[in-house]
């Protein structure tokens, strides 16, 4: 892969927000499993999450978010019966009203969609060129909801999402051998709100793009991977969202129909993606991702892994010092540990311009060839 250089890392972040949410998720490294559901695997790996309000979580967010300098839209009451809402931020009025893109970002675990605006994202929505007709996209940031999670505690439970209930079927619930396997209900929010969004606004149905952070990218990665009509995914720091840490019930992504448990058909499987993780990351993650990248290659997929260093700059590989196990639950030094927490909790803000090129590149039906 050709290395690029660019700035130094952005640091923009919300102090009362995303900072302290991030924070629990250093806990990893200590590697012990939450208790987070019952490890009975299903066809679709651990059974759905459980509806949990977790401590760090519930004093950082609130089930309403701020969306500041935006519109809440909500709620919504999903299929568990919690009620959902979501952040929108508009563009500037196109003329004639033309058709523009919509990007959605999933917050990470403990934070809140609010936490988008750490992302530097918000300012591009007016001015980046993610399309063919006028500048300015649709920004969608929709929130989680407070349940267990496959993470050692506090962040055991909290707001986030069910990336380990991967019952993602775009014809919602299903039928295997007598047995009834509802529908993510994460998934069915994110559903919701984008349908909210495109049958209101003039929105180009060939870019419909996600990203997102950490549990959020995880979560935005199964999301797109299972949903054919999103174009793209470009997305900050996610770990596998088919096996990562501890998760009792990991599965092998494929593009045919299951044979074992082991494995998860995908209906979006040749995604193109776009993936930035540090070389130094919490809980050991970079190799992880490396993982995940040749997964999704061997289908067929575009995918660039792209690395970076505490500056920004685009790397080779992953730093040995923070983690080698590629399940990301590898042997991490006291320094290592600190260095890659520090890392994950501020978003790239340098790489926008090139994520949102790799969206603009990337419209549904493009068909790219795979990354080398």
């Amino acid at each position: 892969m050709k290395m690029q250089k660019t700035p130094a890392r952005g640091r923009s972040y919300i102090a009362d927000a995303s900072w302290i949410a991030f924070f629990a998720l250093a806990t990893l490294i200590a590697m012990r499993a939450a208790s987070a559901a019952d490890s009975s695997c299903t066809p679709f790996g651990d059974p759905p999450a459980r509806i949990q309000s977790g401590m760090v979580s519930s004093f950082i967010a609130k089930h309403s978010p701020g969306c500041f300098r935006g519109e809440t839209l909500g709620p919504w009451r999903d299929s568990d019966g919690t009620e959902r809402y979501a952040c929108l931020y508009e563009p500037a009025p196109t003329t004639g009203g033309a058709p523009l893109p919509l990007v959605v970002f999933l917050h990470g675990s403990l934070a809140n969609a609010d936490s988008v605006l750490a992302t530097g994202l918000l300012p591009k929505v007016k001015s980046a060129d993610l399309g063919t007709g006028p500048a300015g996209f649709y920004l969608l940031a929709p929130e989680g909801r407070e349940t267990s999670h496959y993470y050692a505690a506090p962040d055991d439970t909290g707001l986030g999402w069910d990336n380990w209930y991967r019952q993602l079927t775009p014809a919602g619930d299903v039928t295997i051998a007598s047995v009834s396997y509802k529908e993510n209900v994460d998934a069915a929010a994110i559903d919701h709100f984008i349908e909210v969004v495109t049958s209101s606004r003039k929105v180009d149905a060939t870019r419909v793009y996600v990203t997102g952070w950490s549990n959020g990218a995880a979560m935005a990665l199964l999301y797109a991977l299972n949903r054919p009509q999103i174009a793209a995914a470009a997305v900050y720091s996610a770990p596998d969202p088919f096996s990562a840490f501890m998760d009792g019930c990991p599965q092998s992504p494929v593009d045919h129909a299951p044979t074992n448990i082991g494995e998860l058909e995908l209906f979006n499987p040749h995604l193109p993606i776009m993936h930035v993780h540090n070389a130094c990351d919490i809980g050991g993650i970079c190799p992880n991702g490396v993982r995940f990248a040749a997964q999704l290659r061997a289908l067929g997929n575009r995918v660039d892994d792209v690395i970076i260093d505490s500056s920004g700059h685009q790397v080779s590989d992953c730093d040995p010092a923070c983690g080698t196990n590629q399940n990301g639950a590898g042997e991490i030094s006291t320094s290592g540990s600190f260095r890659g927490f520090k890392h994950h909790v501020v978003w790239p803000v340098a790489w926008n311009d090139a994520m949102l090129k790799f969206m603009k590149q990337h419209p549904r039906g493009a068909n790219p060839a795979p990354a080398k």
